[in-house]
């Protein structure tokens, strides 16, 4: 399931000691689970059930369910054997309901609290997995991390947002470029939405600084946490190119995802670059 909905992960895992490789994937098709009930739901209070349905199986409450699901199952299993907290769990899952209506993102500090619940959570529960239970000291790193992989993920993700009228770039930044929530998600791009992308393409590289002065500090062991990062600084690169346009997807060939991870493997100080 992981290798086929999030094929970076996948191969970040493959760089973990293999006793690790179960737990992680365990967590990462969680991810998957509750990143994609928009995408499965036509009504947002059908997304609602799904995910209060996860919030139920992991606080214990549906203990036959989900021992019937092999991906609760497995999680589950992760959360003993690793001690992995179960309210960061519930937050990821609670971060997810935004997702589930077209609510335009308010603000900067909206956006980097959904991105500190989702991206930079996930990182450090795998890094406890990691860490064979324990808590590394990663604070820091997992913060701006996690801030530069949402902003990045979710600048990609724009052609599919904008087409059922969903905005994560915040309403904040909009205004400052001259431009309401209706307007940014019409084709054509406007100048405005233009300028509008690349200050958060700004704020998406100045985090990803931030966790580049962090990466010396944190265990060796934690590293296929961040190895997906390697993939933010080419995808924004992409976004600036001459003739980019904010509605066409932008994409970066399986090859080269691989060679990114393998390369940022070898040496950590180039997952952020």
């Amino acid at each position: 399931m992981l290798r086929d909905a999030d094929k970076d992960r996948f191969l970040a895992t493959l760089f973990a000691p293999a006793p690790v490789r179960a737990a992680l994937y365990a967590l990462y098709a969680f991810n998957v689970e509750i990143a994609r009930v928009r995408e499965l739901v036509h009504e947002p209070i059908a997304g609602e059930i799904r995910l209060q349905w996860w919030t139920d199986a992991l606080g214990g409450s549906r203990a036959g369910e989900a021992a019937a699901h092999p991906v609760a199952l497995a999680l589950l299993s992760a959360m003993t054997h690793y001690g992995l907290p179960v309210e960061r769990l519930t937050a990821l899952i609670g971060a997810r309901r935004f997702d589930l209506d077209n609510e335009p993102m308010g603000t900067l500090a909206d956006l980097e609290a959904y991105a500190d619940r989702t991206s930079a959570n996930l990182i450090l529960l795998a890094a406890r997995i990691l860490a064979e239970g324990h808590e590394p000291e990663i604070g820091d790193l997992a913060r701006h991390a996690g801030r530069a992989y949402a902003i990045a993920g979710l600048l990609k993700a724009f052609p599919t947002h904008a087409a059922r009228g969903q905005l994560f770039v915040p309403l904040e930044i909009l205004q400052r470029h001259g431009l309401d929530f209706r307007t940014a998600v019409r084709k054509p791009a406007t100048p405005q939405l233009h300028a509008a992308l690349a200050e958060a393409r700004l704020i998406a590289r100045r985090h990803l600084g931030q966790a580049r002065s962090f990466i010396s500090g944190a265990p060796a062991a934690v590293l296929p946490a961040v190895l997906p990062f390697a993939l933010v600084g080419p995808t924004l690169a992409r976004m600036e190119r001459r003739g980019y346009d904010p509605f066409v997807p932008v994409e970066i060939a399986t090859w080269q995802r691989q060679w990114l991870i393998w390369r940022a493997a070898r040496r950590s100080q180039r997952i952020f670059e």
